[in-house]
Parts: structure tokens; sequence; C-alpha cells
């Protein structure tokens, strides 16, 4: 089954929980859930199982911090986006959670592991964005640096080499983190110039990889993710990058 994969990265009953308090879930109950799911997908983590605020569906934490809604007796399921009719138009309540989730993850991540461009200036906000140096919408962000710096955007580099862990582009990626000048290094991979590829040991790309897939579904390079966790998929400008930070 695909009710695990992070494509339905549903998480209806984060929301839900604001409105109140949960009861204990009847054990039997939890039981029988858990027993369903992991018989459809024994690989898959089930976490804990909890009443909802909608009557008769259970809340099931999964991999990836998602959430399903699951009938009592665990044959059905319900995954997707929770939305809400509101003044302002139509709300997606599960993408604010999931924004609120990965903006947790981000800020937990060790900055001296990320290649930094930092405003000379007052640093107004910053972003983090998951790049590859062979990547022309990377390229052309990275040629905006310097004009976002001058904004007083701060530019926290993750790596993410499209092609995976075993290809040529991971190799020249790790290359930068593995420099003495990281930025220099990263910026002449950008702008194609000769770097010697040199890999070393215990270096973040493997895990900044995996943190992009797992934690935050990138898809595609460049990835940029707000301080509030919101996805900006892809290239922007300067100027509609600034708005979104509110400078």
């Amino acid at each position: 089954m695909t009710f695990f994969s992070k494509s339905l990265g549903a998480l209806i009953a984060s929301t839900l929980l604001a409105a109140g308090a949960h009861a204990d879930v009847d054990q039997a109950v939890a039981k029988q859930i858990k027993a369903k799911l992991s018989a459809s997908n024994p690989k898959a983590s089930i976490g804990e199982v909890r009443e909802s605020r909608v009557e008769g569906l259970y809340e099931v934490d999964t991999q990836g911090g998602n959430v399903l809604f699951v009938s009592k007796d665990g044959n059905h399921f319900i995954a997707g986006d929770l939305f809400q009719l509101a003044p302002q138009g139509v709300v997606n309540l599960s993408e604010q959670r999931r924004g609120r989730s990965r903006a947790q993850v981000m800020e937990s991540q060790p900055e001296d592991e990320m290649i930094v461009f930092s405003p000379k200036g007052e640093t107004k906000a910053h972003v983090y964005v998951f790049t590859d140096v062979d990547c022309g919408y990377c390229r052309k962000l990275h040629n905006d640096v310097p004009e976002l710096n001058r904004r007083g955007i701060e530019v926290r580099y993750l790596a993410f080499p499209r092609a995976g862990i075993n290809s040529a582009g991971y190799r020249k990626i790790a290359t930068a983190w593995c420099a003495d000048d990281p930025n220099q290094t990263l910026t002449d991979l950008k702008n194609r110039k000769n770097v010697p590829i040199e890999v070393c040991k215990n270096n973040p790309v493997a895990a900044q990889y995996k943190l992009g897939n797992e934690a935050i579904d990138v898809r595609g390079t460049p990835t940029i993710i707000l301080e509030d966790g919101t996805v900006v998929p892809g290239y922007i400008p300067p100027d509609t990058l600034a708005k979104a930070l509110g400078i």
C-alpha cells in the first residue's frame, strides 16, 4: 500500500489537537488499529494512536511525521489535507502544521555543517536552500546571493546532489563542504570553474541529502525553506523572496 508515503503528508490530526484534549484510547482498539496497519505494511513505523475530534476516527502517527485518520476497526483510513473555509479564503491547515514542523527540523540542524553566506550588516532574516552545483536555477539563485545579503537575508546552504550519493554530483558538492574555503569553492563549482575533486570523510552531504528526502520532501533544486517552514520550490527573484520574508 502507499498510505505511508510522504506524498500523503496529511497532518490533519495536529490541527484538530488545538480544539481540545484527547481522551485515553482503549488499548484493545489501539492494538487492533496498529495490527491492521502493520499487516498492510510490515515495514512501516506505526506510532501513537489517539482519539480525534472527529467521532469514530482515530489519529495514528506514521513515519515522516504523517498522521492518518483510521476507523475503530482499522479497516478504513483517511489521508489528505484539511482545509478551512476562512474569511480570507481557503486555508490549508495541514500545510500550516507541516510548515511548523519543518521550521523546527531546520532550526535543529547544526549551522556549522551548512555553507552560510551572511550579510555584512544586520541580518534581518534567513533562508535555508537545498542546492546542487549542476543545477541551472541553483546557479541563478547563487548569483542573487550578494543582493540577498545586501537586503539583510542570510542564505544557509544544505547539500542536495540530485543524482544521489553515488554520483559525480555528490563528489562535486562534497568537495565544497570539505574545502578550506567552502563558500568560495561552492561559488567556483557553481560558476563551472575547474575545481579539484576532494571528498573528505565524515562530511555532512549524505545526511543533508537524507534530511531533504525524508523530512522536507525536497523534489528538486533549489528548494528554499523560509523561517516559518514554508517551502518555495524552485527559483524566485530577490524582490519576491524579500517580500515573502516581510523585508
